[in-house]
């Protein structure tokens, strides 16, 4: 099942074509994309059967972000074995955890605005609590997982390694620093939702790509982990880390500029596209979306 958001209703997708799932169901489920998590295993069970006869082209333009007030934004950092080389740190022993304000969550073409000249890039697999989870053992924990999407952990690195001590959150939470999309797809549409293929591409530059089986801690083991310190809640997300090639370690480093456009790309998932602008300048409109 691949759910999306498109124009704000909650959409079923196949194939490049979706439905209207409120008008589909004939009201069983509602219109906003955020009552869907709830209530996971009934959308699939329903979704199994739906018609898609009178399925339309899904309008690129039209795409939001599928989870689009999350209560609940945590990261992983370092949690990938090439990233953690290149970095030359030790392996953690548990997953470092950060969290994003839900305020930086954005669709996955739209426009973000560059606060200074030091932000990054980080591709990440996104898992999307179905679910609540709170307790869990790494064995159930797919079992508290509704879907994966596709995210970028984008990162302003001055404020985050800033002082004695870094401010992680604030560092990777201005407007639109939290992009995913362009789908929520079901775990059971993958076939190892541990080894997934990402990638990004910089302004024609591929800059990352890895397969998940590299991650530290697996999905499980993160929502695990988390579980045992947090109630995790339907609809929360989960950025699971991003693998080596991000700007901050590349010598020289390459940061985020204006007019660039970053193209992230997950096996199974979707796209993202994005472009950037200087924010002192704001030379476009919050509207419009990347050609």
């Amino acid at each position: 099942m691949r759910i999306i958001n498109h124009g704000g209703r909650l959409g079923l997708e196949e194939a490049g074509h979706w439905i209207d799932v409120e008008i589909a169901s004939d009201g069983w489920f509602m219109s906003d994309p955020m009552r869907a998590y709830a209530r996971w295993e009934e959308l699939h069970e329903w979704a199994q059967e739906a018609d898609l006869s009178d399925a339309e082209p899904v309008d690129e333009m039209q795409l939001r972000a599928p989870v689009p007030r999350p209560r609940q934004i945590f990261a992983v950092g370092l949690n990938y074995h090439e990233h953690a080389k290149a970095s030359g740190l030790e392996l953690p022993e548990a997953p470092f955890i950060f969290t994003k304000f839900p305020a930086s969550v954005t669709g996955p073409n739209t426009w973000v605005e560059l606060p200074t000249e030091t932000v990054d890039f980080e591709t990440e697999v996104v898992a999307v609590i179905g679910e609540g989870a709170h307790r869990v053992g790494v064995r159930d924990a797919w079992r508290h997982v509704a879907g994966l999407t596709l995210g970028q952990d984008l990162s302003e690195r001055e404020l985050q390694l800033a002082g004695s001590a870094p401010q992680f959150s604030l560092g990777k939470s201005y407007p639109g620093f939290s992009p995913i999309g362009p789908a929520v797809v079901s775990v059971d549409e993958f076939d190892d939702p541990d080894d997934i293929e990402i990638s990004a591409i910089l302004s024609g530059e591929e800059v990352q790509r890895a397969r998940t089986s590299d991650m530290i801690f697996s999905v499980p083991r993160i929502v695990s982990y988390l579980s045992q310190i947090v109630p995790l809640q339907p609809g929360d997300l989960v950025f699971t880390g991003t693998p080596s090639g991000v700007g901050w370690g590349r010598r020289p480093q390459r940061y985020l500029q204006p007019a660039d456009e970053l193209v992230s790309r997950a096996e199974g998932i979707g796209e993202m596209r994005h472009r950037f602008v200087d924010a002192t300048t704001r030379e476009h409109s919050r509207g419009d979306a990347p050609a």
